[in-house]
């Protein structure tokens, strides 16, 4: 009938209803021109901050770039040096090689001028067999003085062929399995860098960083006995073999022997150049070895206080020494990876093991003296046969191993 009903046709909005959500309109728009201008502000300074980063790394790779050209000129000038000093490397090399030979040469006509003496010597006994010995005696005396080549109150070097009451003796295997800690106690308020274990009683002791050293009763761990005087840290520690002295190796560069009963200082030795790492007495307790950075073992004499002898060779710092049992050899472990054995009486090196990978931190024998373990940075330990100048065993650890050795 030309009509619509309602439901068809619906409200018509007037203009209050249609200006309203419009109003709501615009002002969702500017909520969201807010939030993009925010956004845009934040990526605005970030830019800024990714720019002055750029500008800084350009900078700093214009400067690596200027030191790169800088050392590849040293190096080159380095080159040529090395090259201008090769014919001297070359000629000192022909002149150590001639000095080694003519010293090999010296030792074998010491050797037959000895012998000379003795069966001098016997003749001159022989001769003065009813005489009391007054003119046979004194001959006998300058001859072996002459021989030793000391001077006067030096300590007489041992005979080659003393026993070894250890020898021939045998030792069950240690049953490592049943160690265990026993105690633990406070004692130095730096790291601990050595220790030794007294020859006759039930005492260690210790060297610290902390400049001071420490004798402790075991296994209460009760404090003795403190020492303090090197002006840096303590790096080795050695018993004399009766027990009444005590040797100390520093960063200051000396040995210190320090006197148990007269409680201080008994000697000081200041001839190495560098920091000194370790320390050993000899078995008759008149000779001391010490090894420094400065590439030199040190042999001193603790009768005159003066330096023996002088042993050089390695051609990096020497970082652990110990005398042989019950011998006149001296054996060291250098950062140059090797183990050389020494005479005393020569100065000379008369074995090297070489097998080592990294600096070698430690020597040691077996109370045989037939034996040497040594330790390296990179963790391996390693066993020599003396008598066979080889090697007998090798265990890598994988750790860093400051120190290594026998129980027996």
């Amino acid at each position: 009938q030309g009509k619509f009903r309602e439901e068809d046709i619906g409200r018509v909005p007037d203009i209050y209803v249609r200006n309203s959500e419009m109003d709501n309109q615009v002002k969702e728009l500017r909520k969201q021109l807010a939030a993009v201008q925010k956004i845009a502000n934040k990526a605005k300074a970030t830019w800024g901050k990714f720019r002055k980063q750029r500008d800084y790394y350009r900078m700093h790779h214009r400067r690596v770039v200027q030191e790169k050209d800088r050392l590849l000129q040293d190096i080159k000038r380095l080159k040529k040096d090395i090259s201008n000093f090769e014919p001297a490397l070359a000629m000192m090399k022909t002149k150590y090689e001639r000095a080694m030979n003519s010293a090999s040469l010296t030792r074998i006509a010491k050797e037959r001028s000895e012998a000379r003496i003795q069966v001098l010597e016997q003749q001159i006994k022989s001769m003065d067999d009813g005489s009391g010995g007054g003119l046979g005696a004194t001959s006998k005396r300058k001859s072996e003085k002459k021989r030793s080549g000391k001077r006067s109150g030096d300590a007489l070097i041992p005979d080659d062929d003393r026993p070894n009451p250890y020898l021939n003796k045998s030792f069950d295997p240690t049953n490592a399995h049943a160690f265990k800690l026993t105690k633990t106690f406070q004692g130095h308020t730096q790291a601990i860098s050595n220790l030794a274990i007294h020859p006759r009683k039930p005492v260690i002791a210790t060297a610290s960083d902390d400049r001071t050293w420490k004798l402790w009763s075991i296994p209460k761990g009760e404090l003795i006995l403190s020492g303090s005087g090197h002006k840096s840290w303590i790096s080795g520690i050695d018993f004399h073999p009766k027990g009444t002295l005590l040797a100390t190796t520093s960063g200051d560069g000396t040995v210190k022997v320090w006197d148990f009963l007269k409680a201080k200082c008994a000697m000081t030795f200041s001839e190495h150049t560098q920091p000194v790492w370790d320390c050993s007495f000899h078995d008759t307790g008149d000779f001391l070895a010490s090894c420094s950075m400065d590439q030199t073992v040190k042999v001193w004499d603790t009768q005159s206080q003066r330096c023996r002898h002088t042993f050089r060779g390695h051609v990096d710092s020497i970082n652990s020494v110990l005398f042989q049992p019950y011998s006149n050899n001296v054996c060291t472990g250098s950062a140059d990876k090797s183990v050389s054995i020494w005479d005393l009486r020569s100065g000379l090196c008369i074995q090297t093991f070489v097998g080592h990978t990294n600096a070698i931190g430690s020597v040691s024998f077996n109370v045989k003296g037939d034996c040497i373990v040594s330790s390296d940075m990179d963790g391996v330990v390693k066993v020599w046969d003396v008598r066979m100048v080889g090697e007998r065993l090798s265990i890598d650890l994988n750790v860093p191993v400051n120190d290594a050795k026998f129980d027996r």
